[in-house]
């Protein structure tokens, strides 16, 4: 039950940050770089050791941890650019750009002026009266990117729950990362609906679902006991997916709308924290 317990922190954070993205305000690239760093510090300090701990059998000189690792860094890689989450990213933080950067009205979209969308059509196509199947079409990138996220907060929810199969430090340390990451998850999948010309009212349906998400990953894991061996398997897949999500995902975002200093600061010290927390857990 504390799992359960715990991913109802996960419930509650990734409501904020859908809340934050109606509000979008300017200090959240800080929030996201610290987010980056605690995932970063789980990865590196706890997943892996407990992961090749636990399943340490090598195949042809490969520890199988490790291979489970890249396939977890792969298959998000893979799953993430057939529901073009990143295209729905590199659109946002464009148009949010011009109007702090292109001061000269220049930047990398080919259309050079400023707060004009660098959406290849997406949000042209509403302002234009292109026609209702682009728009249906643009809007169903946008629910398969969200559902992605919602998929993907179930397997937080059950990366909770067999963490804490694992031990009380690990499923600690876990969660804190998981809860921490649940921020970005509910921004992104309230804007990236909202982005491709969903409503309001099928946004926060999603991030209802999203929220709900790892409390149901987390009871699937009451049913059974994981086997030492396939925890340290699914942990290893789990620290390439977080690995993934924190450097291909969170960090883009926090940098994109302001490069700076405090941003890098602030992952320094998620990854910092993460130390300290696993150090005295231990």
């Amino acid at each position: 039950m504390t799992a359960v317990l715990v991913a109802a922190g996960a419930f509650l954070m990734t409501l904020i940050g859908g809340w934050v993205a109606q509000r979008t305000g300017d200090r959240r690239h800080l929030v996201l770089g610290f987010a980056a760093g605690l995932m970063l510090g789980v990865v590196a300090f706890d997943l892996l050791p407990e992961a090749l701990h636990q399943a340490p059998e090598e195949v042809h000189g490969v520890p199988q941890a490790l291979l489970m690792f890249a396939a977890g860094f792969l298959a998000i890689h893979i799953v993430e650019r057939a529901v073009a989450i990143h295209r729905g990213h590199e659109e946002e933080y464009a148009e949010h750009s011009h109007g702090h950067r292109d001061s000269h009205g220049r930047s990398s979209d080919q259309g050079g002026g400023h707060h004009h969308p660098h959406s290849h059509g997406h949000n042209h196509g509403r302002a234009n009266g292109s026609s209702r199947p682009d728009a249906e079409r643009h809007q169903g990138v946008g629910l398969t990117a969200a559902m992605a996220l919602v998929g993907h907060s179930v397997m937080d929810g059950f990366a909770i729950g067999a963490a804490f199969q694992a031990g009380t430090t690990v499923g600690t340390v876990v969660a804190i990362a998981v809860v921490a990451h649940d921020f970005a998850d509910g921004f992104n999948t309230y804007t990236i609906t909202r982005l491709y010309g969903n409503n309001k009212r099928r946004a926060l349906a999603l991030l209802a679902a999203d929220a709900l998400a790892p409390v149901t990953g987390a009871a699937i894991t009451l049913l059974f006991t994981i086997s030492e061996h396939l925890l340290g398997l699914y942990l290893g897949f789990f620290a390439g997916f977080l690995l993934y999500l924190a450097t291909s995902d969170i960090l883009p975002e926090a940098h994109s709308p302001h490069p700076s200093r405090t941003t890098l600061l602030c992952t320094l010290a998620g990854v910092g924290f993460m130390w300290l927390v696993i150090g005295f857990a231990s």
